[in-house]
């Protein structure tokens, strides 16, 4: 668990600190740092989906909204910091996978409806996986979360 922790919190950090010392060094010549897809869906598109599924799971609708709208803000990053993979337009490809499920869930979770939350969550894991396959890289799956990755945080809803 701390090796998990430990590699989540450099794949935050890394990108960060190579673009701010490859910025200094801009004045030398040297090419500024750009992330790549798999960087900027590990960093995160990732953490965004596990957070907005164990807030589903622990019926926290108030912090599930927050991450629903930061998934889908980082999603719409990465078509804009990437438009294209391999010759194929980003945008397109996330809009088509994830237009369906993303109203999905934005209707479970406004309904606070455990039940549609789980079944729109898994269609849009299901998306996400459809569309590695399509990339190529069906060895990438991701799966609804049965544990937290986040020891600090605690996803259960709290009263006001």
């Amino acid at each position: 668990m701390k090796q998990i922790l430990v590699l989540l919190s450099l794949c935050f950090v890394a990108p960060f600190t190579c673009r701010a010392a490859d910025s200094a060094d801009n004045a030398g010549g040297r090419t500024p740092y750009t992330p790549g897809l798999g960087d900027l869906m590990t960093a995160s598109v990732q953490p965004r989906h596990i957070k907005l599924g164990l807030a589903g799971q622990a019926g926290n609708w108030a912090y599930a909204t927050y991450e629903f709208g930061e998934l889908k803000e980082a999603l719409d990053e990465v078509a804009d910091l990437l438009p294209s993979w391999e010759g194929k337009p980003i945008a397109t490809m996330l809009h088509s996978i994830t237009e369906k499920p993303l109203q999905m869930l934005d209707d479970a979770i406004k309904a606070k409806d455990r039940q549609g939350f789980s079944k729109a969550y898994a269609s849009l894991t299901a998306g996400c996986n459809q569309c590695h396959s399509n990339a190529g890289k069906p060895m990438i799956v991701i799966q609804v979360p049965d544990t937290s990755f986040y020891p600090d945080q605690d996803f259960k809803p709290r009263d006001k």
